[in-house]
């Protein structure tokens, strides 16, 4: 009898052990949750990563509750004032529309609204060679250079360096470059140049030959540069020479030694003196 007591308080207390671990388990599986009264505004946020340019549409715009104490300064509360404006830089999902990445109303969307005030966009002819190979993409940085001749003589065509560091806005319709930053073989590349550039690069175009030299965009260096005519570039007289540190030096040019001077004879005739030079056979 006390061993069927015993076997009963052990099942009992198996029971109850069993019981309180499994409500401990699903306890911290579940637990309960507290509700906090934080105070929410609504703001607009982007549905989908949208590109340079784009003109916002309804499905791009998401309201969201955002904690009303960190609402981004500037943040749209409805999707109404968005519709139909255009992006003058990209946006990414989840990413709260603001003032300095839309255009004005009025300005509509594509390229117009992504010029700054005070610059024009401007479209060049360009093959493989003039738009180095297709790297010429939206958003890097070229020098222009022009190969004129002024005066139809062959000693007067004249390249030339005419602008520097000038941002390209598209590549044939593309504003915006790929993620993997592929080569586009285009046909015209828009630039993005001052009034007095853009004079400067119609004339380029019309009246030579340009090029494209693409630069490193951290690069803001612009030094002045003569130009070069075709007699200097192979009649200078000094040959380059690369050492091995990769600086260009010039060393003179080999110079032709002088021929030695002929054998003569002095011959006096009376009072006068000459000199004749010794045949050689």
């Amino acid at each position: 009898m006390a061993r069927m007591r015993v076997f009963v308080v052990l099942a009992l207390a198996i029971a109850a052990g069993g019981t309180f671990a499994f409500g401990t388990y699903k306890y911290m599986q579940n637990p309960p949750t507290r509700t906090v009264g934080v105070p929410t505004s609504t703001v607009v946020v982007a549905a989908a990563d949208l590109q340079l340019g784009a003109e916002l549409r309804r499905e791009d715009l998401k309201p969201i509750q955002w904690p009303a104490g960190a609402v981004p300064a500037g943040s749209f509360g409805k999707p109404e004032d968005l519709i139909g404006r255009g992006l003058i830089q990209p946006v990414t999902m989840n990413e709260p529309f603001l003032p300095a990445k839309l255009a004005s109303k009025e300005a509509g969307a594509g390229l117009p609204p992504v010029i700054p005030p005070g610059y024009r966009a401007l479209s060049v002819r360009v093959n493989d060679v003039v738009g180095v190979a297709g790297y010429v993409l939206p958003g890097t940085h070229v020098d222009v250079l022009v190969t004129i001749n002024p005066t139809n003589q062959p000693t007067d065509v004249t390249s030339k360096l005419v602008l520097t560091n000038v941002l390209v806005l598209a590549s044939g319709t593309k504003i915006e470059q790929s993620e993997n930053n592929k080569p586009i073989q285009v046909t015209v590349v828009t630039l993005m140049v001052a009034p007095d550039e853009a004079e400067k690069l119609t004339l380029a175009s019309t009246e030579g030959k340009i090029l494209l030299a693409l630069r490193n965009p951290l690069d803001k260096t612009a030094p002045p540069t003569p130009g070069i005519k075709p007699a200097p570039l192979v009649g200078s007289g000094m040959a380059p020479v690369r050492v091995a540190s990769g600086r260009v030096v010039s060393r003179p040019a080999p110079v032709a030694p002088a021929p030695a001077p002929a054998p003569t004879v002095e011959i006096i005739r009376g009072d006068k003196r000459s000199q004749e030079v010794v045949a050689q056979e």
